[in-house]
């Protein structure tokens, strides 16, 4: 029974009685404000407040009893079917990945794989060409790095180029780039400083615009390192000859180290869900079916080229060629043992940025290319399968979905509809298996289990709605925001200790959609206190100070903004 009928006959009695009254003390010639007045019988039908509460409160009842607690049933069904559907993918790569263990199926043993070796006859003319592409905008904390790590690949000066790309539009970045290619290239190394006059397409851009200079047409590989990579001397050598003895491999890969992941917990967070992702994910869908997302590896630009080249259409460049690269029918590997290592962000607005971007990008992507998967002649069904349900919708989508709406949302509020019922197995059980499983990509960080699943459900606010942005294609769907990046340990380090002074105003540090949430389920924790009869209120109270430590900014390294 709805509760505006209710109000309106109380207005409508009011007013009535109020005109009889009036003509009352016309017709009588009463004072109103004498203390023998008294009002009319009329007076004594108006419906009380206590009668209205009563009203309402019969109607909010009738509401609850067929609306609210059919829609939370529905919707535990539902979130228990995708966290089923989750549980059985983890399994499934598990599964795999024992099974790769076990049997010691490493690339080499798969693929033909022979070391490149120095020709006394011939020299250095046996080795392929490569070009090592090194995309920078305004990130003169890490060019160095990167640069001199690029520089000290193992593999003959004339046989390699390294191409800058700079996009900065701070004057001391591109100075400094600028004045680390002269450096190097006084010392013999075949190395180009390349730049534009617009930012066109962003990373995708400056990477297809490197590729259309002269020089490139001499390659025949192409190594692809962002600003913050530094790949060890022997990444070439180890890459290179899986590409050079199966021609239907287009992508070689190597996996993330991260040089400050004990910066803080915030990194010691991250590196547990990145080691899960390559050692994982990346083994399984190299080994299952040869495709996966590209990272940090090398092309054959033959591959590059027919697979259309660079594409801005979405904000994950790497990935929308790595899938339109398996489309043409090319074979993907991913070296487990072969590292790169890179940067972790350090702050909770790059963290938000990069998470943002890596969300929103993929399932934007989905929905410009699962047409076109399903389309594709040159793919079998099951990698199809695969790259449709495995890649995109359960890892990419509903894993994002379940850990918000269900675990923040949808349980939270069952401790005040106790005719819904939530299956231990849906809340403890099935979660804390899968948590266990991803906990086996980095066993270091065991102990920051309870951590990590925190912190995974209070970054699912930001990523679900940009899950949202990606698959409506809407709001800021095209963003792309450089990933801020600190460089030198040491010089991290005296950041951290800098006067607090000058730090980022804390209304600036605040996100209001995270507190919203902290004290949404601060709420439901409390009344599970007072009316419940289970012990949710211990989740309920921790996640909702991880949301609130999220939502004021109190997570990751504090810098001082540049001046």
């Amino acid at each position: 029974m709805s509760p505006l009928p209710i109000f309106q006959s109380f207005y409508v009695d009011t007013y009535n009685s109020f005109l009889l009254f009036l003509s009352q003390v016309r017709s009588s010639k009463i004072n109103p404000l004498s203390s023998t007045a008294t009002f009319p019988d009329a007076f004594k039908a108006i419906p009380t407040w206590k009668d209205v509460s009563g009203e309402f409160g019969y109607g909010w009842e009738q509401a609850r009893a067929v609306v609210v607690v059919p829609l939370f049933k529905f919707l535990v069904t539902l979130c228990l079917v995708m966290s089923v559907m989750l549980f059985i993918e983890i399994m499934y790569m598990g599964i795999v990945i024992a099974y790769v263990k076990l049997f010691k199926r490493k690339p080499e043993k798969v693929y033909k794989w022979e070391a490149m070796n120095d020709d006394i006859e011939y020299g250095s003319s046996l080795y392929p060409m490569v070009l090592v592409q090194i995309p920078m905008y305004n990130e003169k904390e890490v060019c160095q790095l990167s640069i001199a790590a690029a520089c000290k690949l193992s593999w003959p000066s004339d046989r390699i180029i390294i191409q800058v790309l700079d996009d900065s539009t701070d004057p001391a970045s591109k100075e400094l780039v600028e004045q680390e290619c002269e450096r190097w290239a006084r010392e013999g190394v075949n190395i180009t400083f390349e730049i534009r006059d617009n930012r066109n397409g962003y990373k995708a851009g400056a990477l297809r615009e490197g590729m259309r200079h002269s020089y490139v047409k001499q390659c025949d590989y192409v190594a692809i390192f962002d600003a913050d990579f530094q790949p060890d001397p022997d990444f070439l050598s180890r890459t290179i000859p899986f590409l050079i003895h199966n021609p239907k491999i287009a992508l070689v890969q190597a996996r993330w180290e991260f040089v400050n992941a004990d910066q803080c917990i915030m990194t010691r967070l991250q590196e547990m869900s990145l080691s899960y992702h390559f050692k994982v994910e990346q083994e399984v869908g190299s080994s299952a079916f040869a495709f996966f997302g590209f990272n940090a590896g090398v092309w054959r630009i033959s591959a590059l080229n027919e697979s259309g080249g660079w594409n801005d259409q979405t904000t994950v460049e790497d990935m929308d060629l790595a899938v339109r690269a398996t489309l043409r029918g090319w074979k993907f590997v991913y070296v487990d043992d072969l590292r790169v290592k890179s940067e972790l962000p350090s702050t909770l607005n790059a963290f938000r940025n990069q998470q943002h971007r890596w969300t929103c990008g993929p399932s934007n992507l989905f929905r410009k290319m699962a047409g076109k998967i399903i389309r594709s002649e040159n793919v079998s069904l099951g990698k199809k399968f695969y790259m449709i349900y495995s890649f995109f919708l359960v890892r990419k989508i509903l894993s994002h979905i379940i850990t918000f709406f269900f675990y923040c949302i949808v349980l939270p509020t069952t401790v005040m509809i106790p005719e819904v019922e939530v299956p231990k197995w849906a809340a403890f059980y099935l979660p804390s298996t899968i948590t266990l499983f991803i906990a086996t990509g980095r066993p270091r960080s065991f102990h920051l289990l309870a951590f990590w699943v925190l912190f995974e459900n209070t970054m699912s606010l930001l990523r679900t709605k940009a899950l949202v942005m990606g698959l409506l294609e809407t709001g800021r769907v095209n963003e792309w925001v450089v990933t801020e990046k600190l460089g030198d340990p040491l010089k991290t380090k005296l950041i951290a200790e800098a006067p607090k002074e000058p730090q980022a105003r804390f209304r600036d540090r605040v996100h209001l959609l995270e507190v919203c949430v902290g004290a949404y389920l601060l709420f439901c924790g409390c009344y599970d206190v007072a009316y419940g009869n289970n012990f949710l209120f211990v989740y309920l109270l921790l996640q909702s100070m991880a949301f609130f430590l999220v939502g004021f900014g109190f997570v990751g390294t504090l810098v001082p903004p540049s001046s």
